[in-house]
């Protein structure tokens, strides 16, 4: 099975070794030397350009920033559709609008391509361990043909439903991540300006009822004020403006989602798109006038 990835970003080079790991022939692009001198050293074949990844893929993986950019790679001047061969499928692992899934799974039908949206899971730290929680919207018979790949990226890989399904779970991903991101925030600087031991506080609920996943990732990152990204900020809120978008299509209000958007915009217009989205305490921080100190007490 011939295999072409578009987009070595934070998500996709991880994702990439984990396919060569596994044994899969990979033929992978992205605009960054970097990125590419990374992903060939470990095994990955190098492409010139989208198109080159794609010739004579049976499978094309893209994982791109936007929505734009993956039509332009599929459907503009030199996109890939234009060499596609009938039975090949494309795999979007981008997070994009339902709209825009189902609009691409459309025009690559009318080539005899197959398409699926599977978005994913799990940040930087489980693409890189291939622990991946992969949500796919699309057609049995081409997740079937697709699965050894996904599985080569992923502790768990679920068909939610048909095309643009992935990509509305993962919108509702997005939701209760970045909102639970805001509440923690506003949780510890309360906690925190009162005079409790972060860490302590931690401790006390992580085995109750408040406890998560994204405590568990994100509590550690504040009690060493590590902001690097493992999910940008600007990335999140270009999510969060696909679910308040998506909300006012059919009509489902998103009063919080849209709460947590509009902090986000202020911290890039404070200079911190970069940062990664546990930096949403600053803007807490900045609001109390206070700021959680490293270590937590």
């Amino acid at each position: 099975m011939k295999i072409g990835f578009i987009g070595l970003g934070i998500m996709g080079r991880p994702m990439v070794l984990n396919i060569v790991k596994a044994g899969l022939t990979v033929k992978a692009f992205d605009l960054s030397e970097e990125a590419m001198q990374f992903v060939t050293n470990a095994g990955a074949v190098e492409a010139l350009s989208p198109v080159d990844a794609a010739k004579d893929s049976d499978i094309v993986i893209t994982m791109l920033p936007n929505a734009a950019i993956v039509r332009d790679v599929l459907f503009g001047m030199n996109g890939i559709s234009e060499i596609l061969r009938p039975g090949a499928i494309v795999i979007d692992m981008s997070s994009v609008s339902p709209a825009d899934s189902t609009f691409c799974a459309h025009e690559l039908k009318k080539l005899g391509v197959g398409f699926m949206d599977a978005p994913v899971s799990g940040g930087e730290p489980k693409a890189i361990d291939g622990t991946l929680a992969i949500m796919v919207g699309g057609e049995d018979h081409d997740l079937e043909k697709a699965l050894p790949v996904l599985q080569a990226m992923a502790a768990d890989v679920t068909h939610v439903g048909g095309h643009g399904s992935g990509s509305t779970t993962k919108l509702a991903n997005q939701i209760l991540v970045n909102v639970t991101i805001a509440a923690m925030s506003e949780a510890v600087v309360l906690a925190s300006k009162a005079g409790v031991d972060i860490e302590k506080m931690y401790e006390a609920i992580r085995s109750g009822l408040a406890g998560s996943t994204v405590l568990d990732a994100k509590i550690p990152l504040i009690l060493e004020r590590n902001f690097q990204a493992g999910g940008r900020i600007d990335i999140n809120m270009k999510d969060l403006t696909n679910v308040v978008q998506a909300g006012r299509d059919i009509g489902v209000p998103m009063p919080l989602t849209t709460d947590v958007l509009e902090m986000f915009h202020a911290l890039k217009v404070d200079g911190k798109a970069a940062d990664d989205h546990v930096g949403l305490i600053q803007y807490y921080e900045k609001l109390a006038n206070f700021e959680v100190p490293k270590g937590g007490k």
